[in-house]
C-alpha cells in the first residue's frame, strides 16, 4: 500500500528528508516514530503529494502522488494532530458536509451507525462546540473512517481519551484494518499505543530512516533479553518450559515472560505445543523504548517522548 524508498526533500534550500524508507502492506498498522523535528510530518506531506520530493521513489495505493494525487487522496482517511471543525454544526451535519468533499452521499443511517461506533451516538444532536476534547477526538476518528478508506493516516488518535476510550479506539482501528484489509499509518508519542496496535514500526531521526521492520523481529535482533505479556485462555503448566523462556509473574490475567532467544516466534510456537493457549501477546514498552533510544541518539528517555 505504501512504498517509500530513499526519499529526499528540501524546503527553502534546507534538506529536510535525507533518505526515508517506509513499507506498509494491507492489514499493517505501522507506527512512525521519531523525536520532534525528525521529519515525520514532512514524510506524510511527501506521501500525499503535498510537497514535491527531489529524489527517491514513492508509490501509494498503486499510484504516484506527484502525478495523480486526487484519486489517491480519495482513498485515504486522515486524522491530523489538530483537527478543526465547524463548531456550530452537529456531528451528523458536519460528517454529511465532509462526505461531499469526497464526492459521495452517505447512505441512510450510515452517519448514525458511525457515530455509535465511535461512542458519540448519545451526543450526536449537540453542537460540536459543546464537545469535550475526548469527544472531538472521537469525531476526528469518525471523520477519518467516513470515506471507507483503504489507508488511514492518524496523528495522535488517542490524545485526550481516558483509558476506556483509548481501548475502544484501539479495538476499532484493529478491527477496521483486519476486516477491510486496510493499512494504518500511526504517528504517536504513546508507546503503549504502539505496543497495543502496531505490527511494524519505522524510527526516523534527522530526516533519515534509522530502522524499519516488524516489531518482534527488530526487538529480537537486539540480542537483549526481552519481556512480554501473554494473555491466556487458562492457567498454563509452568513446569515444562522451552529453553529461552522464563516466567516472571502473573498479574490480572497477564503472564509476564522473558525471552532469551532471537527466534521469538518459534518460542511462542513451542509454548503453544506445550499447552499454552495464547490469546494476545504484548512486548513490554521498556523494550520498545530501549530500541527507540538506541536509534535516535538519546541517552535517556524523556517522558515517553516519541512524538511528532
Amino acid at each position: 500500500m505504501i512504498t517509500m524508498e530513499n526519499i529526499r526533500l528540501g524546503i527553502d534550500g534546507k534538506d529536510v528528508l535525507n533518505g526515508i524508507d517506509l513499507h506498509l502492506e494491507s492489514g499493517d498498522i505501522y507506527g512512525l516514530l521519531g523525536p520532534n523535528g525528525a521529519g515525520k510530518s514532512t514524510t506524510i506531506y511527501a506521501l500525499l503529494g503535498l510537497r514535491p520530493y527531489s529524489g527517491g521513489h514513492v508509490r501509494i495505493l498503486g499510484g504516484d502522488p506527484a502525478e495523480d494525487p486526487i484519486p489517491i487522496r480519495r482513498q485515504v482517511g486522515v486524522m491530523p494532530e489538530k483537527a478543526g471543525f465547524y463548531e456550530w454544526m452537529t456531528a451528523p451535519d458536519y460528517l454529511g458536509w465532509y462526505a461531499h468533499l469526497y464526492g459521495f452521499e452517505p447512505a441512510a443511517g450510515e452517519l448514525d451507525a458511525l457515530l455509535d461506533r465511535v461512542g458519540l451516538g448519545a451526543k450526536k444532536g449537540n453542537p460540536v462546540a459543546t464537545y469535550s476534547r475526548g469527544m472531538r477526538q472521537r469525531l476526528a476518528v469518525a471523520r477519518a473512517l467516513l470515506p471507507h478508506p483503504r489507508l488511514l493516516i492518524l496523528d495522535e488518535p488517542t490524545n485526550g481519551l481516558d483509558p476506556k476510550g483509548r481501548r475502544e479506539v484501539h479495538d476499532l482501528l484493529v478491527e477496521y484494518a483486519r476486516t477491510n484489509e486496510a493499512g494504518v499509518l500511526l504517528c504517536t508519542h504513546l508507546l503503549d499505543d504502539v505496543d497495543r496496535l502496531c505490527n511494524r514500526i519505522g524510527i526516523i531521526e534527522g530526516g533519515r530512516t534509522r530502522i524499519e521492520g516488524a516489531i518482534g523481529e527488530l526487538l529480537s535482533q537486539t540480542g537483549r533479553e526481552l519481556n512480554h505479556r501473554l494473555r491466556l485462555e487458562a492457567e498454563p503448566d509452568v513446569s515444562d518450559l522451552p529453553d529461552g523462556i522464563t516466567v516472571l509473574d502473573n498479574e490480572n490475567g497477564w503472564w509476564r515472560v522473558r525471552t532469551r532467544s532471537g527466534d521469538v516466534a518459534g518460542l511462542w510456537g513451542e509454548l503453544w505445543r506445550r499447552g499454552w493457549r495464547i490469546q494476545e501477546i504484548r512486548s513490554e514498552a521498556s523494550n520498545l523504548e530501549a530500541l527507540y533510544m538506541r536509534h535516535t541518539g538519546r541517552n535517556e528517555p524523556s517522558a515517553q517522548e516519541v512524538t511528532q
